[in-house]
């Protein structure tokens, strides 16, 4: 006999349900590199100051603008007088011998005026993508941060879950100890209570690990799910730590914000510069062209002038702006002292919260990290084998817990600490 057919409806099931793992989205992982250049790439703060920037670029077309030529166009020979004509008597002809006559006027800059300006505009220009270099080092720090919360959270959950699925494992053997009658019914029931300690340690962890997805992917002005978002990348420390004064010459050099009080110096000297030149006097030159006889040349009708005007100088000598501009450089000289003294603390300081997470890990990876687990795998088989008590291996347990986490925690401190060491020499000597 044949069977029947299934229905269309029953194979578009079929066909949907094999497809499933194809139609959910996947999951995706990024590593930090691809997480910075997503930040850089799509955080507003960082772009709207990005475009500071380019408002300071367009300031130096202003700066280097000539001055505007003007133009005039008056009226001469306007009579005054009434005109007498023989037969017509006496009247007025205030416009007969009227003439117009148009000008042109220039002020000319002296003592380099437009090139001092340009010059403190290009200097202004260099300081502002300076500062801009500066707020992303702050803001890459912050995103630096949090991607480390993220990875350390996700390397307590995976160590929750095999914490749970080891005792999971001595829950099962104990229960075969109490069926075969060498423990009692209560010891078991305090090791499966004990469980409730390990399904809670990982459902915070969980949380914790959507948290640190959530305020991550505000940094990345991303809307994209927590299901679908990860990261991943190393979650150790490394123990080859350079010596200070190395990562103080980088800092000197590489500190954006160390670089623009140096450049503000230079811009200030400059400005100082400017201000003596606008104490200078700016000539109007100035010519005209007219149709009007002379009087000497009656044949001479058309007439062109020229003419210099020179303020004096006398009173406004732009005295009050020389000052200010000359005390604004030593200003700017004692603020940069200021700067160098904070990027040599700045370095000090972090330097010394990374020398200090290095000494705490290395006893740990060299040393009690396996002692934590013999003392547990020794207690535990000696507790199945009758020869520790319940209070033994539940403190083994815990111990072990303990300095596992306690571990984890070194590390995520370590690499905060190595984050802001980069964040004060201002680039990534430490990955």
């Amino acid at each position: 006999m044949m069977r029947p057919l299934p229905s269309p409806y029953v194979l578009a099931a079929a066909v949907l349900f094999a497809m499933t793992p194809f139609l959910l989205p996947a999951q995706s992982s990024f590593s930090w590199d691809q997480i910075k250049a997503k930040f850089e790439a799509a955080n507003p703060e960082l772009k709207a100051d990005a475009l500071n920037v380019d408002e300071m670029k367009a300031a130096q077309i202003t700066a280097f603008l000539r001055p505007n030529p003007g133009i005039g166009l008056s009226s001469d020979g306007l009579q005054i007088a009434p005109h007498t004509t023989p037969g017509l008597g006496t009247h007025w002809l205030p416009l007969t011998g009227n003439q117009l006559v148009p000008s042109i006027n220039y002020l000319h800059e002296r003592e380099h005026k437009r090139d001092i300006r340009l010059q403190s505009a290009k200097e202004g220009t260099q300081i502002a993508g300076l500062q801009h270099e500066d707020l992303e080092r702050n803001l890459l720090f912050d995103l630096r941060s949090q991607f480390v919360l993220t990875i350390q959270a996700k390397a307590v959950l995976g160590t929750a879950k095999e914490d749970l699925a080891y005792y999971d494992h001595i829950i099962q053997i104990c229960r075969d100890r109490f069926n075969a009658g060498d423990i009692a019914q209560v010891d078991l029931d305090r090791i499966e209570l004990l469980r409730v300690q390990y399904e809670s340690e990982i459902q915070t962890a969980i949380v914790n690990l959507r948290t640190a997805k959530i305020q991550l992917l505000q940094l990345l002005n991303d809307r994209t799910p927590v299901e679908q978002f990860d990261v991943t990348g190393p979650f150790d420390f490394a123990d080859n730590l350079k010596p200070l004064e190395e990562f103080r010459q980088t800092a000197l050099d590489a500190r954006p914000d160390l670089r623009a009080a140096l450049e503000s110096i230079q811009q200030a000297q400059t400005n100082h510069k400017l201000a003596i030149a606008n104490g200078s006097a700016d000539p109007t030159f100035a010519a005209w062209y007219s149709y009007n006889p002379a009087f000497n040349n009656p044949y001479g009708r058309y007439t062109i002038g020229a003419s210099v005007n020179v303020p004096l100088r006398i009173f406004d000598r732009n005295q009050g702006e020389k000052q200010r501009t000359l005390i604004d450089i030593d200003r700017n000289k004692q603020l940069t002292e200021a700067s160098r003294a904070a990027v040599f603390s700045d370095v000090d300081s972090a330097y010394a919260q990374v020398e200090s997470s290095i000494a705490l890990l290395k006893p740990y990876k060299a040393k009690y990290n396996d002692q934590a687990k013999r003392v547990r795998n020794t207690v535990t088989y000696s507790y199945q084998h009758g020869g520790a008590s319940l209070m033994d291996f539940l403190n083994a347990q815990s111990e072990y817990r303990t300095v596992q986490l306690a571990y984890l925690q070194l590390i995520g401190t370590y690499l905060t600490a190595a984050g802001q060491l980069n964040l004060a020499v201002g680039r990534e000597v430490i990955q």
